[in-house]
């Protein structure tokens, strides 16, 4: 554990073998400041409540070490996502239906839909080139992948099964998956 006092906030760093006691000791007097905490191991729940407490009144901010980034969370959705809807969330997202005509997806990371894709997907969407889109059956009239934007063949669709798309040489490319494929 390290205290230290910075022009706007009170730091103090967990690594995760403080006691609850120790934390309570060393901000027993917590001057009038912000409490800004890097949580840097495993924190028990007893010691985070031992700094909640001697925090009182006080604003608490809880952050990641330095140099690590918070990795976003999973979004899953249980039902199909239907025309109007539109779900975002700053990980990835996968749907357990189908994403009809007019419904919309944007993920920060993967989309994956356990069902047909006939709506809007847009993976990667801060720029994520890495990021792709899977579906059981993809019949979307437009896919997006960071900036990329991909539309659908003039021809129709082929039904070929479990599709994903990804990044290729700068193009999205939709390409087979699943059992028998790479």
């Amino acid at each position: 554990m390290r205290l230290r006092a910075t022009p706007k906030a009170l730091a103090l760093r967990l690594d995760g073998d403080e006691t609850p006691d120790e934390v309570r000791a060393a901000l027993a007097k917590l001057p009038g400041l912000t409490l800004e905490v890097e949580v840097a191991g495993f924190v028990p729940a007893e010691v985070v409540r031992a700094v909640l407490e001697a925090a009182g009144e006080e604003v608490v901010t809880f952050r990641p070490p330095r140099g690590h980034e918070a990795q976003p969370r999973t979004e899953v959705v249980p039902a199909t996502v239907r025309a109007g809807q539109r779900v975002t969330a700053s990980g990835a997202v996968v749907v357990l239906g189908d994403v009809n005509p007019g419904g919309e997806v944007v993920a920060g990371g993967d989309v994956i839909v356990v069902g047909k894709l006939r709506g809007l997907a847009h993976a990667g969407a801060g720029g994520n080139r890495g990021a792709a889109i899977w579906a059981l059956g993809v019949e979307a009239k437009q896919l997006r992948i960071a900036d990329l934007v991909a539309r659908a063949p003039e021809e129709g669709f082929t039904g070929r099964g479990p599709e994903r798309a990804v990044v290729r040489e700068g193009r999205i490319v939709l390409e087979p998956w699943g059992k028998g494929q790479p």
